[in-house]
């Protein structure tokens, strides 16, 4: 794919508030290692290179294994994934692949177990996420 505009160059005031976004969520009480499976994933699911390569590097400065970054695509068949992790994984799928919705069960086993203020906050990880997948893949972003 060819590069295409800049998109924060055209409209800096949608940047700066994409930045405030990201600034909000890095400030919220969800743990790194979920914020970059978070990212990870939802990267996966919408099929952007240049947000999974930015976050599977940073994921790994942060200490996650390289098993399980090459099994997150099927995390459910592995023994890696804490129950907070499986959880935050099922939820990141069903609000990336929306259409679908979110299903009753997972959404209520995630407010069990993670508390409904982490839930919350899981979400708007999740939201952010997928703007950022959006915003690289519609203009055409690519990994350095």
């Amino acid at each position: 794919m060819d590069k295409r505009m800049n998109l924060f160059a055209v409209v800096p005031d949608g940047y700066k508030m994409m930045l405030e976004f990201e600034k909000y969520v890095t400030a919220t009480s969800v743990a790194k290692t979920h914020k970059e499976l978070i990212k990870i994933r939802a990267s996966q699911i919408n099929g952007c290179a240049f947000c999974l390569d930015m976050h599977t590097k940073d994921a790994r400065k942060n200490g996650e294994t390289e098993q399980r970054i090459y099994t997150l695509s099927a995390w459910r068949d592995t023994p890696f994934f804490t129950e907070e992790e499986q959880v935050i994984l099922a939820l990141t799928e069903e609000v990336t692949q929306i259409s679908n919705h979110v299903s009753d069960s997972t959404y209520n086993r995630a407010v069990a177990v993670l508390g409904e203020k982490y839930v919350a906050e899981v979400i708007v990880a999740i939201l952010a996420i997928n703007s950022w997948n959006r915003i690289a893949i519609t203009t055409g972003m690519q990994p350095a």
